[in-house]
């Protein structure tokens, strides 16, 4: 990796709070909206002690930025990401498989960087390997093979002269009913020695030491220790499991959230 090392110093008393796998508008909007509502609850309960906060991508089930239209809704938890930037807590975005359609919108209008790949973080000197996780490890080489077709700037192209109408429909049909993209067969646990990100964190401490990697995607809340002073968390869903990682600087925990 290339980019420099984002380093966040957390104060005495504050927390870098980690979510994944929101999926707001599946399977329709009215549905999602209970879940939309638990969140930006969550939200409110942390943005007294977060230092930080990092969204591990899919926090849309579909989302494509046209140069003058993104897609209707969501403005319960856009307006709140809003709120928490202007009272200065720094918020950072990993696009998932679902969002990974987003440009500039969020950087423009909610001063949230996005980020499109994994990112190293050091936060109080504890190194961490930050990422949604798709498309990552060993197999998986269909999906591998469509995001590569999706991500192309040829494709994206051709889509933006489908009327959004048209395009977000057929979009949202696809990422409940496509498997490739909808992760469907990614929500069971395979056992700790199958499980391929896991399998990618140790090739990764290979060449570099990482105290943590964070990843989203699998739906399913897993700590795994991938080497001596290394552990694989996976962040869980908010559809399911309403589950969040939390660092206080010291130690790294899983918790799930209830009201």
């Amino acid at each position: 990796m290339s980019q420099p090392i984002v380093q966040i110093n957390i104060p005495e008393g504050k927390k870098v709070y980690f979510s994944s796998d929101n999926h707001l508008g599946a399977p329709t909007a009215e549905a999602s909206k209970p879940r939309e509502k638990k969140f930006i609850a969550w939200l409110s309960a942390i943005e007294t002690d977060a230092a930080a906060i990092f969204l591990l991508g899919d926090l849309f089930d579909f989302w494509f930025e046209y140069k003058t239209v993104v897609p209707k809704g969501f403005v319960r938890v856009l307006g709140k990401l809003a709120q928490l930037r202007d009272k200065g807590i720094p918020i950072y975005f990993f696009v998932g498989n679902h969002d990974l359609w987003m440009k500039d919108y969020f950087k423009t209008e909610l001063d949230i960087p996005v980020y499109h790949e994994p990112r190293i973080f050091d936060l109080n000197n504890k190194r961490f390997f930050i990422g949604h996780g798709d498309g990552l490890g060993p197999g998986d080489k269909g999906y591998k093979r469509m995001k590569k077709v999706f991500t192309s700037p040829f494709f994206q192209w051709l889509f933006r002269w489908v009327h959004p109408d048209i395009g977000v429909r057929v979009a949202q049909h696809l990422s409940v009913k496509n498997k490739l993209i909808s992760g469907e067969d990614d929500q069971n646990f395979l056992g700790e020695e199958n499980e391929w990100l896991a399998a990618y964190a140790k090739r990764k401490l290979e060449s570099a030491h990482y105290d943590y990697f964070i990843f989203g995607h699998r739906h399913l809340p897993m700590e795994i220790q991938v080497g001596p002073q290394s552990t694989y968390y996976n962040l869980g869903d908010w559809i399911s499991h309403y589950t969040y990682g939390v660092f206080d600087g010291n130690s790294f925990q899983l918790k799930e959230y209830s009201i």
